[in-house]
């Protein structure tokens, strides 16, 4: 059985769009099943977004990144959360909604969590 990993935004990002810590974040995220909250997909292409116009010139490979995604290079497994769920966790870390549906996710699926995010990584290290 393959392990299942939960990878929030801030981690594939760094993959998908190219950023200095893509390397480890790949290492961690290898021979893993790969699952998130159906979320991910819109603080993407939000990344996406700022990438692109905060520099204009790396359009190509912003592009690129998100595409990559969107055709199911990396073979997510998207996930639904529970609201009522994710909301508890938020209020019990001081998360945003957004962070807490991603500890949600690795809790309720007794998974590790892939994150470049360190109060989201605090948080879950806290939960184990």
């Amino acid at each position: 059985m393959t392990p299942v990993v939960v990878v929030d935004a801030s981690a594939l990002a760094a993959v998908v769009f190219l950023e200095p810590e893509a390397g480890a974040v790949l290492a961690r995220l290898e021979g893993r099943q790969l699952v998130a909250p159906t979320l991910l997909a819109y603080e993407l292409t939000n990344t996406a977004l700022s990438k692109l116009r905060r520099h204009p010139a790396h359009a190509a490979v912003v592009r690129a990144g998100l595409a990559g995604v969107a055709s199911g290079d990396f073979a997510i497994y998207w996930s639904e959360v529970d609201f009522e769920a994710v909301l508890a966790v938020a209020e019990e870390t001081q998360l945003t909604a957004y962070d807490a549906a991603y500890l949600w996710l690795a809790r309720h699926l007794d998974a590790d969590l892939v994150t470049l995010d360190a109060k989201l990584q605090r948080a879950f290290d806290r939960a184990r």
